[in-house]
């Protein structure tokens, strides 16, 4: 019988020490080494077989092949993924509890009909899964259900039934008898992520990993288990509201910069394939504090609101409440209106949102968010039509942006007649075959003049 021994993992890094460190000896982190019983596998000394050398080659001599891919049935998903799942690949979904991860998938391979799929439940029940099936109304009679958490039971099941696709829902909820741990452990989800990974290269067979997250809103477990898959989709967005983003964190067969836009519905989850025209508020009346910047997510532009509100503090200390924007971000922006352009906010209370619950890190958006703030402190409505995009910088100049051609070609798609850009910033752009007013600026208060001349 194999004895036991007690080893300290890193749960940031995957790092293995004999003894326990308040600091990781190798990424540095504090107080992330956790306690965890392993066995001891015997030496099998000169028994082992002997794997046989590669050879080195050159570059030019190197066959370039196209990966075979499955097309998946949302579009939305096939562009995150870089044109659809290459055979042999470990793919990982993480998001939020709840957020719909788990739908995604099931709603995907219950429409495909050509291959054999197998998806392995840790932690709901066939049941579960089958209410969860009729409820998006779909159906299938090639994708199997199994509830199991041993990977040796798994690989039984994958033998039986040779699945062409393999779901295993979640990562954190497999373990395997050659580790003492419990589920969800560092070496747990080293080791059996890395036999998956084994399994799917070995036999070409892509495997969907689903995987938990922490607080702080990465992936769940150690690093490693980023370092071993082939690609990571983040699944986030906030469950007050309909809207869901898939981001690809990592992609080795794809660009990382593409992204996915669902809707929640109670069918399950339906694709965004114009996201401008449903985070715009169509209100005839004109209202103040409200701005449509162009932002770009990834390489897909879209239109979007930022709403302001600023009013008198009421109390001595005046607030700063931002949702979906950088609230760092925010005070700078406000310091700027107060030292560049002699806006006096200091002692009023700034609220901010960008409207459908996104979050955006773009900071081509920061011409929108002033341009809302002042709005709404003089009470005067934006004219309708009129969009803005660039980047404010600490002297109150307007600094340019990329791709600003996409940018006005969207907000001409969307009707806008209008659109504020930084000066200098479409050199070599043919402006007459846009429809679009195109007005240049330099400074914060040319376009403030531009809007409330």
């Amino acid at each position: 019988m194999a004895k036991t021994k007690t080893m300290w993992y890193c749960t940031s890094c995957g790092a293995d020490s004999p003894k326990w460190e308040g600091r990781c000896p190798s990424c540095g982190q504090w107080g992330t080494m956790v306690e965890e019983k392993v066995s001891a596998k015997p030496n099998r000394g000169s028994n082992t077989t002997r794997i046989a050398k590669s050879v080195p080659q050159k570059v030019s001599e190197i066959q370039a092949v196209n990966e075979p891919r499955i097309h998946m049935p949302s579009e939305e998903l096939n562009r995150v993924l870089g044109g659809g799942l290459v055979a042999g690949s470990l793919v990982l979904i993480g998001g939020e509890p709840g957020i719909g991860k788990s739908t995604l998938v099931l709603q995907n391979i219950l429409s495909i009909k050509s291959k054999t799929i197998l998806y392995v439940s840790g932690e709901e029940s066939a049941t579960q899964l089958k209410m969860r099936a009729d409820r998006l109304g779909r159906q299938s009679d090639n994708c199997y259900i199994v509830c199991e958490t041993s990977l040796e039971n798994i690989f039984e099941h994958i033998e039986a039934i040779q699945p062409q696709l393999l779901i295993v829902d979640s990562i954190q909820t497999i373990a395997t008898e050659a580790i003492e741990s419990s589920a969800g452990s560092v070496s747990q989800v080293r080791e059996c992520s890395a036999q998956l990974l084994k399994y799917a290269k070995e036999s070409g067979v892509p495997v969907l990993l689903i995987g938990h997250i922490n607080k702080e809103g990465s992936i769940a477990g150690p690093k490693v288990l980023e370092h071993i898959v082939d690609a990571v989709l983040q699944f986030e967005g906030d469950r007050q509201y309909m809207y869901r983003i898939l981001r690809s964190i990592k992609n080795r067969f794809g660009s990382t910069s593409e992204l996915g836009i669902y809707e929640m519905c109670q069918r399950g989850l339906r694709e965004v394939s114009n996201p401008s025209e449903m985070l715009l508020s169509h209100s005839e009346e004109e209202l103040s504090g409200v701005a449509i910047g162009v932002t770009l997510e990834g390489i897909r532009p879209f239109l979007i609101e930022a709403q302001a509100l600023v009013s008198t503090a009421a109390y001595g200390t005046p607030q700063r409440s931002v949702t979906g924007f950088d609230s760092k971000r925010m005070n700078m922006l406000l310091a700027v209106l107060e030292k560049r352009v002699g806006f006096k906010l200091a002692q009023k209370d700034v609220f901010l949102n960008i409207a459908g619950g996104l979050k955006v890190n773009d900071p081509a958006l920061d011409l929108a968010v002033i341009c809302a703030i002042l709005s709404s402190n003089v009470d005067m409505a934006i004219p309708h039509g009129v969009c803005m995009s660039g980047e404010v910088g600490l002297s109150g100049e307007i600094r340019p942006i990329t791709r600003i051609e996409q940018r006005i070609m969207e907000a001409e798609k969307l009707g806008m007649e209008t659109i504020i850009i930084p000066r200098n910033n479409i050199k070599g752009v043919d402006l007459s075959r846009f429809k679009i007013k195109v007005v240049e600026v330099a400074k914060v208060e040319e376009a403030f003049r531009q809007l409330f001349a």
